[in-house]
């Protein structure tokens, strides 16, 4: 890669340096101030016209299943709804971090083994002076090892499965920052010479591979407390050993639960409770046979995000890049670089596994990053923020511009922490396996053909590049996996006066994993999915369909967005058959059909001058909303509502059709009269503002995807500065807004 300082903007950069890329063409204008109707690409979204069939091999997608729910009814200031669960739901008020601090020296060293109850009902045994290497979280600070019990469990509930199997508390740093951990396994387990008092979920601990004294605390020995926890008022004098393993408790081990009144514990026996570890998410589904009309009930700014890069990179001798023949560097574009080559081993993130995790090494310095783009979505657990262009920098200071180091045209992070929960601006962390080398450049999220990128190494010094820009919200494919359709953009540029010309030369498909230490990865299952002479399937997003088994599940259907000029068309496959374009059909305005409408098509289901857009399902209003900025540029979120004539219910709720596709509405009923959700302020550099979502799930139960109302909003707002610059030429701003 091309070394060079840090002095032009990113938007200048990106055509002199690599990314990730495609093929065949379709040129657009990208303008600079407000877009008006025309057919045209810019940087985030697009059209186009009709069809050649490239063959593009079908993804399988393995079976999943979904567990026994169990219903209940609940009222919320008059408004009834009804609650599909996935497991053990603590209420808001048992998450919070005030219960009494307890003394962690009475547990360890000396009471390995006590198996508990956190408030949340959850059994626990503690582990004393262990650690275990794979974290979900960065390093949290509480006030005890209760409170870091919370969090997992709190972690747990906000995302709507077991994810978090252990907490770690270091009672030496009681008074400073980390000292609590959160783990995802506990397979690979070291000691540790500090003292480290430990939490695993109990099921976790019996089919883990190490063993321990397990004690069990009874009734007669706990005293009461104004804590609502039961390990809080255990201690050293108060414990009754069991010896077992964890792979086989005792049969006469007893243990604690939990009255209603959360402070006193009483004695059941013979067997230990069995955490629940349903996969998938719950849902409020409110009652009645009518819509519920959302109404924006306030708002809140968070801010700008921050960046905290991961402090470790990969470090391995990287195969020889590919060499195209000089007849194949020429200036424009060439369908070929992207059909006719492998993935290329130098981009896309590399997962940290047994083979990798003994090759990890620190980075020199902490790199500074400045990207364009910034949607995400929801994927095993994690809140992921995709990017497009993504330009790394030595590090920065207000006293010191960062020197450029490398550009690739597409990032990912991890939202770390969950501020946004408390309404402040979220941290966002790259993975370890997203560097390059030691100083930070990076690989890029989205992988690239060998063809496109060999192109970019030699051609991006006279502004000619391809890109892959992950530009659209995740759609959820399974409990584990999601897709993004990209759009596959050579990106020409006039080297004297900067001008640049961007070209849709087709779409290619990313499945998404997530979860791992080297960070979300993604697997370019095909090549390219869509030609550039045809609508721009999938890349303005999309949504699931979920079937009869509900949310996770491998039944029903994904249906992909078709942005055209005058709104959305609409296009559908099955969750196993993404990957196979021709196992596609369209809306025609009547009926589904095989054949492909053209961009001239005016069978819309969404009819509006989109720019970025989402379209969901809110169990709470029994309908779907549409959120989207217009291509006005006005920094205005619009929103509308499907006014169905009775409440939208999928097949998997109770009373739902079994045999329907709820997500068919969109073709029979109108839309709402556009209303304002939120308005943002222009950019530091006073542009408007563009790449606009909503992040779902964030909000756990609270969300408005899973019957809550609260949303999380991003957007990308240009600054006016430089990308070497402490306040980078782009930030990437949050927001919530309550739709009751």
């Amino acid at each position: 890669m091309l070394n060079a300082t840090a002095s032009a903007p990113l938007s200048e950069l990106m055509a002199i340096y690599p990314t990730r890329t495609t093929e065949n063409i379709a040129k657009l204008e990208l303008r600079e101030g407000p877009r008006g109707k025309g057919h045209h690409f810019t940087r985030h979204h697009g059209p186009h016209h009709h069809p050649k069939h490239d063959q593009a091999t079908p993804h399988p997608v393995p079976h999943s299943s979904i567990q026994q729910r169990t219903l209940s009814v609940r009222q919320d200031g008059g408004y009834e709804s009804f609650v599909i669960g996935g497991f053990n739901q603590p209420t808001t008020s048992s998450l919070s971090t005030s219960a009494a601090t307890i003394i962690p020296s009475s547990i360890c060293p000396g009471n390995d083994g006590i198996v508990f109850q956190s408030v949340s009902g959850i059994t626990y045994q503690t582990v004393c002076g262990l650690n275990f290497e794979d974290n979900i979280m960065p390093f949290l600070s509480v006030d005890s090892f209760e409170s870091c019990i919370q969090k997992c469990d709190a972690y747990n509930y906000d995302n709507h499965r077991v994810e978090c199997v252990a907490a770690l508390f270091v009672p030496s740093r009681i008074n400073n920052e980390d000292d609590c951990y959160l783990k995802s396994s506990v397979d690979n387990s070291s000691p540790n010479e500090g003292t480290v008092v430990g939490a695993v979920r109990y099921k976790v601990a019996q089919s883990a591979s190490f063993t321990a004294v397990t004690t069990v605390a009874t009734t007669s020995q706990v005293q009461p407390s104004s804590s609502t926890s039961a390990v809080s008022s255990i201690s050293s004098a108060s414990l009754s050993e069991v010896k077992t393993s964890y792979a086989s408790p005792s049969s006469n081990s007893t243990t604690i639960s939990q009255s209603s009144s959360a402070a006193a514990q009483t004695l059941s026996q013979p067997t230990i409770p069995q955490p629940s570890t349903a996969p998938q998410p719950g849902a409020t589904f409110g009652l009645g046979k009518s819509i519920v009309v959302p109404q924006v009930g306030g708002s809140k700014l968070h801010g700008p995000s921050e960046n905290r890069p991961t402090s470790q990179y990969i470090e391995f001798e990287h195969p020889d890049g590919y060499q195209l023949p000089q007849s194949l560097l020429q200036v424009g574009v060439n369908g070929d670089l992207t059909t006719n080559y492998d993935i290329s081993p130098q981009t896309g993130v590399l997962e940290v596994n047994e083979n990798t995790q003994s090759i990890l090494a620190p980075l020199r310095e902490v790199p500074h990053l400045s990207r364009d783009g910034g949607r995400g979505g929801f994927v095993n657990g994690q809140h992921l923020f995709t990017f497009c262009d993504s330009g790394s920098y030595s590090t920065t200071t207000f006293a010191q511009d960062g020197d450029f180091l490398a550009f690739v045209s597409s990032s990912v992070a991890v939202d770390v922490g969950m501020n946004g929960l408390a309404g402040n601006p979220i941290f966002l962390q790259d993975g370890i396996g997203e560097w390059s080398d030691n100083v930070g450049r990076q690989r890029g999220f989205a992988p690239m053909t060998q063809g496109e990128q060999a192109y970019n190494i030699v051609m991006q010094g006279k502004g000619q590049r391809y890109a892959v820009w992950p530009e659209s919200s995740i759609i959820p494919l399974d409990g584990k996996r999601g897709l993004i359709y990209a759009p596959i953009i050579y990106d020409n540029v006039n080297m004297v006066t900067k001008a640049a010309v961007f070209t849709y030369t087709g779409a290619t498909l990313l499945e998404i994993t997530a979860g791992g230490r080297g960070g979300p990865i993604a697997n370019r299952t095909v090549r390219k999915l869509f030609n550039q002479d045809e609508v721009e399937w999938g890349c303005a997003g999309g949504l699931r369909s979920w079937g009869p088994s509900g949310y996770g599940g491998d039944d029903g259907k994904v249906y992909v967005f078709g942005a055209v000029s005058g709104g959305l068309l609409l296009g559908r496959t099955t969750p196993d058959a993404a990957a196979d374009r021709d196992s596609y059909e369209y809306w025609t305005g009547s009926s589904w059909s095989n054949s492909m409408p053209s961009s001239t098509s005016a069978a819309y289901f969404l009819k509006a001058p989109i720019m970025d857009v989402d379209v969901f399902y809110s169990p709470r209003h029994l309908t779907f909303i549409a959120v989207y900025l217009t291509i006005y540029a006005d920094n205005v979120f619009y929103y509308r509502y499907l006014k169905a004539d009775t409440a939208i219910l999928p097949p998997f709720a109770p009373g739902g059709d079994k045999n329907s596709d709820y997500v068919e509405n969109l073709l029979k009923y109108e839309w709402s009269d556009e209303q304002v959700l939120y308005k943002a302020k222009p950019g530091l550099g006073g542009k408007y503002i563009y790449s606009g979502g909503v992040h779902l799930g964030y909000f756990g139960s609270n969300d408005i995807s899973n019957g809550g109302s609260r949303i999380l909003l991003s957007w990308t707002a240009p600054t006016g500065k430089e990308p070497s610059t402490v306040t980078s030429e782009y930030q990437i701003i949050t927001a919530e807004v309550n739709l009751a």
